[in-house]
């Protein structure tokens, strides 16, 4: 028996020890989840994100381990927190910062639609957070540092990185606002966040703008306030180089680090996989990478400054999290976390409830190709080559009522597969797409009336859109280039959304009903 319990205890530490030394894949938390920021709490890691003119606002991630993560909330879930209703396609919230204090977690962002730099607080991530508290220090990327009961609060009010004090209870100003650093010299220096290390400041920020140019610069002085002094070996983070030209991954920058439980150093950044000559569909994504960082030195972030899609480090101990299903199902209270609307959306317009085991949306003339907010929500497109399919039904609609399925990058930049209603109680599906000023029906198709099965398969080069009147037999329609709805081509910092949608360009009296919503990822 002392046998046996001698190498049960033998295998655990084996097992434990295989499990802390295997590699792991990048993007971490893959899709339209850029600027991340990072804080640890005991033996959890939080992250947060940007979400520009999405609502609601900055999702929250926990993980043990650095790799596997877990949406558990949202920063700004009320419009009281968060307004949208005058901003733009990629206004709204930029780079937030996470950071936990005497038992409270804080999160700070600017609302670029609104007045700006503003922090919330909870004791409970997962939870309702503050309304928002408004900081007089203006410009972008907000952070905070706490030290020895003084919050210090740096953003960009100008070209280069400022600092300031500030009452946390109050986000009241207490000191002047002082430049502390521009950088190495590149443009757009950005995300600045300070540490403190062997009795030494550290500012880390990002250069040269959020395309191929980015890079990760770090400069440390003895005093918060300066000098700053730049590492000698900077940038210490990028893909601009020859080592990484060939890289999958490009555009890292705007990272934040953290330090584990075992001592061990890491960053999280964003980053950007090209596909189709170039282009991107996805957005900023989320990557780690560790850092070596020797007292008194400067940081090092995976031995020469890049990352990869597969990792071979050493882990922290893996911690798995539940597998998000293929399907969505709508017979819950509310939407899933990773489901997201429009700017403020109109709720009068969304029911879980109407008819049970569906999502009921009713159209407006806002349409997709409006200005407002349309009847919208959708989930980010997260692989590269990956498939989305839905069944949707016309409920009582009147003539010219549509919805369906939208491959989504703004408002002036996407494509659509839907069911229209007709007249003499006709319905379509309809392929439709809007690429800047030219909008234009593709493909028409009358099917017979009742459930209607629409399906989009992505892939390298082309959206690839299919219907079915029984769920099994798919109808090939058209396919698109997915250049057409890229970052380089429509602009913008956000990444494609799959949404459900529903339109009318009259007074709605029906309702479009989606009974489910599958999405197969194969990257």
């Amino acid at each position: 028996m002392k046998n046996k319990l001698a190498l049960l205890f033998l295998l655990i530490i084996v097992a434990t020890h295989s499990v802390a030394q295997q590699g792991y894949k990048n993007p971490v938390i893959p899709g339209f989840y850029p600027d991340p920021s990072v804080c640890r709490v005991g033996d959890d890691f939080y992250l947060v994100n940007s979400t520009f003119h999405f609502f609601p606002g900055v999702p929250v991630f926990q993980s043990k381990d650095l790799i596997n993560w877990q949406q558990i909330g949202n920063c700004l879930t009320r419009p009281s927190q968060l307004k949208l209703s005058d901003t733009y396609p990629s206004g709204g919230i930029y780079a937030p910062t996470i950071r936990y204090n005497d038992g409270v977690f804080y999160m700070i962002t600017t609302n670029v639609s609104d007045k700006g730099n503003f922090y919330v607080y909870t004791d409970d991530p997962s939870g309702e957070w503050s309304e928002p508290i408004w900081l007089e220090q203006g410009g972008i990327d907000p952070s905070l540092y706490f030290e020895d009961g003084k919050c210090y609060f740096t953003s960009i009010p100008g070209q280069g990185i400022s600092i300031c004090e500030i009452d946390i209870k109050t986000g009241k100003q207490l000191t002047e606002t002082k430049k502390i650093w521009n950088g190495t010299g590149g443009r757009y220096p950005e995300g600045p966040h300070i540490y403190k290390k062997d009795g030494w400041y550290y500012l880390l920020i990002a250069e040269g703008g959020t395309e191929y140019g980015h890079k990760i610069t770090i400069a440390r002085s003895k005093d918060i306030y300066g000098p700053y002094e730049s590492n000698p070996a900077n940038p210490i983070m990028t893909h601009i180089n020859m080592n990484a030209q060939s890289n999958p991954i490009q555009g890292i920058g705007h990272a934040d680090f953290v330090q584990a439980p075992d001592g061990s150093w890491w960053t999280v950044c964003l980053g950007f996989r090209p596909q189709s000559y170039l282009h991107h569909m996805l957005g900023r994504e989320t990557f780690v990478a560790p850092v070596t960082w020797e007292k008194n030195a400067w940081p090092v972030v995976n031995g020469d400054g890049t990352i990869d899609l597969n990792m071979e480090c050493k882990t922290l101990p893996l911690v798995a999290v539940p597998e998000k299903p293929i399907r969505t199902t709508f017979n819950k209270k509310e939407m899933d976390l990773d489901w997201n609307y429009l700017f403020n959306p109109h709720m009068e317009n969304y029911s879980l409830t109407n008819r049970p085991g569906y999502l009921s949306l009713k159209g407006t003339n806002i349409g997709l190709d409006g200005w407002g907010s349309p009847t919208f929500v959708g989930r980010r497109q997260q692989h590269i080559n990956c498939e989305a399919t839905t069944a949707v039904e016309l409920n009582k609609t009147s003539i010219g009522e549509e919805g369906g399925l939208t491959v989504y990058m703004t408002h002036a930049y996407h494509y659509d597969l839907f069911v229209k209603q007709l007249a003499n109680n006709q319905q379509a599906v309809v392929l439709y797409y809007r690429l800047g000023n030219m909008g234009h029906t593709e493909k028409e198709v009358i099917v017979p009336n009742g459930k209607v099965y629409l399906r989009v398969k992505a892939e390298n080069d082309y959206y690839n859109f299919y219907y079915s009147t029984n769920g099994n037999d798919y109808t090939f329609l058209e396919k698109m280039d997915v250049r057409f709805l890229s970052s380089e081509t429509a602009g913008g910092f956000t990444g494609i959304m799959f949404g459900l949608y529903a339109a009318a360009p009259n007074k709605q009296k029906g309702s479009i009903d989606f009974e489910w919503f599958d999405y197969k990822g194969e990257d």
